[in-house]
This record gives structure tokens, C-alpha cells and sequence, in this order.
């Protein structure tokens, strides 16, 4: 298994996947996570992107930062491309017109995925075209201005949801898009968050591997509509596994595994104070929803851990 000095190396290849000029925010961990991921294949790695922060801010016309074979996508179809693409890389293979072995790769935010891409998603796993669709979630659709998204959590205030006298922000819980797509009984499923390259890497690594179409969700922590100091992407990181906000785990052929289990779990508060989109639960009158999004997310936490312990399938 490769070690963290390992995969720095394969990240600063002279052979990068991509490269420096990006535009991404100060504090951006996307360029993080796909560096992560590209190093996880040893073969060469075509990209279909969608629209969202990572090709907004990597193709800003005439340059590009892409030093593989990339495709701009509209939000919605990015996993359709990605069946396309592997549907004619088969084709070309029985011709005799291609050996090389590649990786296909589809790249989305939250928005993209969850909300407007999900019904070409969920049918590229249906029909078992193999690719590996990674979201970097930020939980909203932050390249546009913090609307709120299937992955924006319970209580968060946005643009379109936002926190006032008679609103406390989001009300329903997020999406549970790890198990959406373990439900379509794909080989490999996961969810990571940004500071955890060796993680990433593992699972991403899996997925390239995996007989059949995977999926990788990685926690983003987004600097500019969370709005906290750029420095401390990696501390939130940190915290919202600490807290058991962002459970890492996987789903290998619906099988439950746990990744990272928190000796000491801190409460939400923790990974909520700072972040602007939750200041408004702070005030007086608002400790009912703090209240409840613990109860939640222990409610969550413990069925997960009923799921790997009892060994039965998802």
C-alpha cells in the first residue's frame, strides 16, 4: 500500500494530470483532491467534467490546466459523456483500433451530481458502464453563489434558503448519495474528505479498479461561501469527521466498512462555529437546532455502524 511520501511523489510527477495556473479559491482543496486521485491511476486518465468551481476555475479561456484528455459538460450529463466515452472505448478495443488501457473519470460538484446530473448518473450505474464518478461536495452550488443543494445540510443558510426570523436555513437533512448509489448494487462506493489524501487515495485507487462503475464523494470545505479564513480548509476537514458530520466509509459490493471511527467524538458544535452559513443557530432561541442536528447525525452514526457490524448487505 503506497505511503503519503509515495503519493506526494506521484502527485509532483513531470508527467501531472494537472498543472499549475488554476484559478481556484485561496484555500481550495479541489486542486487537492484531484491531484489525490489522478496519482491513483497507473493508467492514463480521461476526464469529463462538469460544469462547477473545478472547470470554471481550470479552463478560463484560452488556458486550460488540463494535461490529460478533458471534456467541458454541462451540469447534467457529465456521467452520460462518461457512458458515451466508455461505450466507444469498448468499441474501438474489439476493432482492434485501441489496446491502450485508460481510466474514465467523471468529475462534478454537489449540484451536479446530486440534484441536476443524478439521472444520468443513476443510469450509468444501472447499465454498468465502467467509469469512476468522483464528487467534490461543497454542499451547495457554490460557483453560482451559495444556493442551496441536495448536499447542503439541515440548518445551513444560503441564498435561496436563507436563516431569519422565520426560517432557521435548510430544514431537511442531506441527501445520503453513498447509499443512493450502493442501492444500484455497483462493485464500489465511497466517502472521503479532503484532508485525508492517503484515504482518497485508497478509495480512489479501488474505484479505477472496481469491475463496474464506482463512486467517490469527497467532503470540500468551501473557503468562500462557509466563509471562514482560507487557512483553516483542513481544520474543518478534520472537524466534520471528528464530529461524525462526514462519516468516512465504503460500500464494497454492499458491504459496510467504516474507515475512520473518532476515539473521542466531539459535539457539532465544533465543526458549526466559524462558519458563517451557521452563525445563525448561535443566537438565543436557535439551541433547539443545534439540538437537533446532533440527535441526527448520532442517529445516522449509529446505523452505520449497525450496518458494518451486522455484516449484511446494503
Amino acid at each position: 500500500m503506497a505511503t503519503l511520501q509515495e503519493i506526494a511523489l506521484k502527485t509532483a510527477g513531470v508527467e501531472a494530470r494537472i498543472v499549475s495556473g488554476h484559478r481556484m479559491c485561496a484555500g481550495c482543496g479541489i486542486g487537492t483532491i484531484i491531484k489525490t486521485v489522478f496519482a491513483a491511476s497507473d493508467r492514463p486518465v480521461i476526464v469529463l467534467n462538469a460544469t462547477g468551481c473545478l472547470e470554471v476555475t481550470t479552463a478560463v479561456y484560452p488556458y486550460t490546466a488540463w494535461n490529460t484528455p478533458w471534456m467541458h459538460l454541462t451540469f447534467e450529463n457529465a456521467a452520460a459523456v462518461a457512458a458515451g466515452v466508455e461505450s466507444a472505448y469498448k468499441a474501438l478495443k474489439r476493432r482492434g483500433r485501441m489496446s491502450e488501457e485508460v481510466n474514465i473519470l467523471a468529475v462534478g460538484g454537489d449540484g451536479g451530481t446530486y440534484d441536476i446530473g443524478f439521472q444520468a448518473l443513476s443510469g450509468a450505474l444501472e447499465r454498468r458502464h465502467k467509469f469512476m464518478y468522483l464528487v467534490y461536495d461543497n454542499e451547495g452550488y457554490m460557483n453560482t453563489g451559495n444556493q442551496r443543494s441536495g448536499a447542503t445540510p439541515f440548518g445551513a443558510s444560503t441564498t435561496t434558503v436563507p436563516a431569519g426570523t422565520v426560517s432557521i436555513g435548510k430544514p431537511q437533512w442531506r441527501k445520503n448519495l453513498v447509499e443512493i448509489a450502493a442501492a444500484h448494487r455497483i462493485p464500489y462506493v465511497g466517502q472521503s474528505v479532503a484532508h485525508n489524501t492517503l484515504d482518497i487515495y485508497k478509495k480512489a485507487q479501488k474505484g479505477f479498479n472496481a469491475d463496474g462503475p464506482a463512486v467517490l464523494a469527497v467532503l470540500q470545505p468551501c473557503t468562500t461561501n462557509w466563509s471562514y479564513e482560507a487557512a483553516l480548509t483542513m481544520k474543518y476537514s478534520r472537524l466534520a469527521v471528528e464530529t461524525n458530520f462526514w462519516p468516512v466509509y465504503e460500500v464494497e459490493n454492499g458491504f459496510v466498512h467504516i474507515n475512520v471511527k473518532p476515539a473521542d467524538r466531539k459535539p457539532i458544535e465544533e465543526f458549526l462555529k466559524g462558519q458563517t452559513r451557521f452563525k445563525h443557530l448561535f443566537r438565543p432561541g436557535n439551541e433547539h437546532v443545534i439540538v437537533e442536528m446532533q440527535k441526527l447525525i448520532d442517529e445516522e452514526w449509529a446505523r452505520l455502524v449497525k450496518l458494518e457490524e451486522s455484516g449484511v448487505q446494503l
